[in-house]
């Protein structure tokens, strides 16, 4: 198994340890105590918007798990803790679930910091991570890690053409453009690329032929938008790109709106798909990446079990008075991580991580929403994506882009 180390004695130590991990469990038929999987989420801080849609989604897929009867006959547990949006949390808290509560599975936290905080812990002791939304493939070189959200091996391409290419379809197309980036991850990589690859929206837009008008980097902890947004206000840009996570664009929205100034257009990377819709008329038109939307010509497409999914969540999220109620992007890379980690155990027939990551790697993993995943290490386990684009139309998310996905056409 591959891991990358600063020195020999570190890789010592490291492979040292990953062994042990990777024999855990084994042959475990006849066991009746709970499967007990461990995880973080952001419950408070700056990504707790998110990190509620993770919790509720993940909640479901045990309930309809353990009613099922289970995985391997046993019942399985989900002990999450609160990682408060901090990263410097996250490595303490999966040692302790790993030493200290000792449990059998590992699921991975919201957020691409907190992901390879949680990868590194995990790679050490061996354990298999499938994770909801790290994109930053230069940095997921752990070969047990496991994306529910692919965006291809270099989303850092990927994402600015497949919004160049949309966007050059409306009437004018955009000419003069602002980047506001959060120097955060995932985030950052889709701007300015990462290591010896600088492709990104920044690089592509100048080969596109497009004015870079605005070009500002940001602090994750960023509290006073108004300078960011003055700056966009004054440039008046075609298109307003904020490669940011959780609530960033809404709070650059809120600031624009304080300077009467609403964007022409505006497109977030990864933001909470419920405060952007409370944003009201300032959001609409706004445009996203998305893997699935519930629009009912995609639903008509999967098996009622899809349906049935998605109704629950949304029951589930009313009752924990979520601003956003749908099943959408965010959840859907949580119920794909959900069926990589089971389908990976039952394949291995057993919680031996090392058994659980070969399956994976040889037969894949099958998914309710995202349909057959395979899974190469030479490509950090990306699989072929299946991303769309999402717009605000008449207050909902709908898929416009590309057109043969499309519910509605991009405005």
């Amino acid at each position: 198994m591959r891991r990358r180390s600063f020195t020999a004695l570190a890789t010592a130590v490291a492979l040292s340890v990953a062994v042990a991990g990777c024999n855990r469990g084994g042959d475990e038929a006849g066991d009746s105590d709970p499967i007990v999987v461990g995880s973080t989420l952001s419950l408070t801080g700056a990504f707790a918007a998110t990190g509620a849609i993770h919790k509720i989604a993940g909640e479901e897929f045990v309930d309809r798990l353990n009613a099922a009867g289970g995985l391997l006959g046993r019942k399985v547990e989900w002990k999450v803790v609160d990682d408060q949006s901090d990263q410097s949390k996250v490595s303490q808290l999966y040692e302790r679930l790993i030493s200290q509560d000792k449990v059998d599975l590992l699921m991975g936290p919201y957020a691409t910091p907190n992901i390879l905080s949680a990868m590194a812990v995990a790679q050490r002791h061996g354990y298999v991570l499938p994770q909801h939304t790290a994109v930053l493939a230069p940095q997921l070189t752990y070969e047990c890690q496991f994306p529910a959200w692919s965006i291809g091996p270099t989303p850092n391409s990927f994402i600015p053409t497949q919004l160049f290419d949309a966007v050059a379809t409306l009437n004018p197309a955009p000419k003069k453009i602002a980047v506001l980036t959060s120097q955060s991850g995932s985030a950052a990589f889709v701007s300015d690329g990462f290591g010896d690859d600088k492709a990104g929206v920044l690089s592509i837009a100048k080969e596109r032929g497009l004015e870079v008008a605005v070009n500002v980097h940001y602090p994750p902890t960023t509290t006073d938008w108004a300078p960011i947004a003055t700056q966009v206000r004054d440039a008046n840009p075609d298109l307003v790109i904020d490669n940011g996570l959780g609530v960033d664009a809404v709070n650059i929205l809120t600031a624009m709106k304080q300077l009467n100034y609403t964007p022409k257009k505006m497109f977030a990377l990864f933001p909470a798909p419920g405060p952007l819709l409370a944003a009201g008329a300032q959001a609409e038109g706004m445009l996203s990446v998305s893997m699935f939307e519930p629009n009912q010509a995609t639903l008509a497409k999967l098996p009622p079990e899809a349906t049935e999914i998605v109704n629950d969540f949304t029951k589930r999220a009313t009752e924990a008075k979520l601003p956003y109620k749908v099943f959408e992007t965010q959840a859907t890379a949580s119920w794909n991580a959900w069926q990589i980690l089971t389908d990976g155990v039952k394949a291995a027939g057993g919680t031996d991580q090392k058994k659980i990551c070969d399956a994976l790697h040889e037969k894949g993993a099958d998914t309710t929403f995202s349909g057959h995943l395979t899974f190469d290490p030479k490509d950090h386990n990306f699989w072929p994506t299946t991303q769309t684009l999402k717009q605000i139309q008449n207050g909902d998310w709908v898929t416009v882009w590309p057109a043969d996905k499309a519910a509605a056409p991009i405005k």
